[in-house]
């Protein structure tokens, strides 16, 4: 079995064609750092211990020079290193443990609350945005809901100004 994960079919939608040669140009850079950062996350969740060899295998990858390099750093050293306390903030608005959640959402998760938590020049919207893409690219069926669902409800308690801001009101 492969410690990668790759995109999964779209359902029920059509599927955006890559261009020619197979490459997606129309990918940001800080879009393909996630991918990345989701990809070494899956990896270290099935087999946890050297972080390093994670890291070195996702690198491998030919399209790894076309992504935000440092934004990929800080998602994987990041959510490794803060897993218990992203995981802790993330309970609180799950239904199920989180022992329970796919390898694929749960990296996802880290990777939304991350974000929110941390990279402040990401407005809080982009970062749901984002993670829910990358549930729909890669997760099951209606993943991206149940991802969207949690990180709506963490973020107005991570950035409640902008929330607030935005028009919405504040969940405590």
């Amino acid at each position: 079995m492969s410690d990668t994960i790759k995109p999964s079919a779209p359902q029920g939608r059509a599927a955006r064609k890559p261009a020619p040669g197979g490459r997606d140009r129309a990918k940001s850079s800080r879009r393909r750092a996630r991918e990345f950062a989701l990809q070494g996350l899956y990896q270290w969740q099935l087999n946890p211990g050297d972080v390093g060899a994670v890291d070195a295998h996702v690198r491998e990858d030919e399209d790894f020079a076309r992504c935000d390099r440092a934004h990929y750093d800080a998602l994987l050293h990041g959510c490794i290193d803060q897993a218990a306390e992203l995981d802790a903030a993330l309970i609180t608005f799950l239904d199920r443990p989180v022992d329970e959640l796919s390898p694929v959402e749960h990296a996802v998760l880290w990777i939304g609350a991350y974000e929110l938590k941390h990279c402040l020049d990401v407005p809080y919207k982009v970062a749901i945005n984002e993670a829910v893409e990358l549930a729909k690219s890669f997760g099951g069926t209606d993943g991206h809901k149940y991802v969207n669902g949690v990180l709506d409800h963490l973020a107005p308690g991570l950035r409640p100004q902008e929330v607030a801001a935005a028009g919405r009101s504040v969940r405590r």
